[in-house]
């Protein structure tokens, strides 16, 4: 049994990180914190969890938490870990405490962070991406910085084509529940403006361009031709990734599916599937499901990816790369089904 502890546990990712913490067997939920909440309940916050969970937000320090926990998740704003995740590893009074980063941090180059995010960064520290179909080195580290929620559909829908070597060009266009726009309301996520409505965004800029493009020229760094753009619909969770791949020679249909079921074949939380995936199928849940179909006359593939974002774009994929980091099976905790309809 582990004790783990969430640092800004109020927010949706928090409230994810809670409610599938609570089904893990070798887990103890030790503390989660809030400046802003602390002495209150977590579940007049997370109001899904009441008759779950009996605690109170605290207001803690990192040597604090790390001296009562094994693992903690660090869910805070961008520009915030950076203060946070240092004090957390200095390995004072000998405390080893593992821990996952859900912000952008660390998850990109210190060059590169400062340039897409505009701020500089005060305490740089080497993690590994914490995609665990593409890094299965997590295993053996002690901070892990977890992937965006775009960049984990995106990427994991085009890696295996990528990885060998097929692709000329990739164009992403993604479409995302307001969720990922985190629990304080904005005009973009007021009702009037989102419902019956779909919000394309920052059509070239996006921030997370940067992990994709990161990611998947790791796998083939001769490809540089990568295009994403953003879009918000009425829906409250999920991420549906639309990946227009153009390949170097025409690929068959049967040569596509071989590529994603060898290359995925080991990864539990892969589904490659026949037809085109939907949100419903993986809300809730912390798989991805893929499916494609090959356009022949123009060289492309076209492949699509349906994830939860708060749960595979997030919290559940914190978990998995816990289970990774502690020696558990992968799956702990994470093995349900998506709730549909």
């Amino acid at each position: 049994m582990i004790n783990v502890g969430i640092i800004g546990g109020s927010g949706y990712t928090g409230g994810e990180l809670l409610r599938l913490l609570l089904g893990h067997p070798y887990v103890n939920i030790e503390a989660a914190t809030s400046r802003r909440l602390a002495g209150k309940d977590v579940c007049d916050t997370h109001k899904h969890l009441r008759g779950f969970l009996d605690m109170q937000f605290e207001d803690l320090s990192p040597d604090e938490i790390k001296e009562r926990c094994d693992v903690v998740f660090v869910a805070v704003p961008h520009g915030t870990s950076m203060n946070i995740v240092p004090q957390l590893l200095d390995g004072n009074n000998n405390v080893k405490v593992k821990v996952i980063d859900l912000s952008a941090d660390y998850r990109l180059k210190t060059s590169v962070f400062e340039q897409v995010y505009g701020m500089k960064h005060t305490n740089p520290i080497d993690a590994v991406f914490g995609l665990v179909e593409l890094h299965p080195d997590v295993a053996d580290e002690m901070f892990i910085s977890n992937p965006g929620c775009y960049p984990t559909g995106a990427t994991l829908s085009a890696a295996p084509l990528v990885a060998a070597g097929l692709v000329d060009a990739v164009i992403f266009d993604s479409k995302s529940g307001i969720s990922g726009a985190g629990i304080d309301p904005s005009v973009a996520s007021h009702y009037p403006n989102m419902a019956e409505n779909i919000q394309p965004y920052k059509l070239t800029t996006h921030r997370h361009r940067a992990e994709i493009f990161q990611e998947l020229n790791r796998l083939d760094n001769s490809l540089t031709n990568i295009s994403f753009t953003p879009h918000v619909i009425p829906s409250v969770r999920g991420i549906l990734t639309t990946a227009h791949i153009f390949t170097k020679s025409t690929l068959s249909a049967d040569e596509v599916k071989r590529i994603y079921t060898d290359f995925y074949k080991d990864k539990p939380f892969i589904r490659v599937i026949d037809g085109i995936p939907t949100l419903s199928a993986v809300r809730g849940s912390n798989f991805c499901d893929i499916g494609f179909e090959v356009d022949e006359h123009n060289r492309r593939v076209v492949v699509v990816s349906a994830i939860d974002n708060l749960v595979k774009g997030a919290s559940g994929q914190a978990i998995q790369n816990m289970n990774l980091m502690c020696g558990f099976d992968e799956t702990e905790g994470l093995w349900v089904a998506g709730v549909a309809p």
